[in-house]
């Protein structure tokens, strides 16, 4: 095993950090700003993986946003969601 593989613990800080940020932080900021410290190559680790895992994007300005859907709001509006079908018959119908 690398010395720069992160451990469980490592990834769920980072993640805790980059969800609960008050501002998008860069990857600077948000490095500098952990409770605890990392290596910087296991912290670009765990930055590949969010990426990779769709958790995180960097916007335009390389900040650091979280888009992960697991907002408690979110997902009671995605279980309440009312499917529409589209008519059997009419202008809208499928061609068979």
């Amino acid at each position: 095993m690398s010395s720069h593989e992160p451990t469980l613990p490592t990834i769920l800080m980072i993640e805790r950090a980059v969800k609960d940020a008050k501002n998008y932080p860069t990857k600077a900021q948000l490095w500098k700003s952990l409770p605890r410290k990392v290596h910087y190559a296991t912290f670009l680790r765990v930055i590949e993986y969010l990426v990779a895992s769709c958790k995180i994007i960097f916007d335009s300005d390389q900040t650091i946003v979280w888009v992960f859907p697991d907002n408690p709001k979110l997902d009671k509006l995605l279980d309440s969601r009312v499917t529409v079908e589209p008519p059997q018959h009419g202008r809208w119908a499928k061609k068979k």
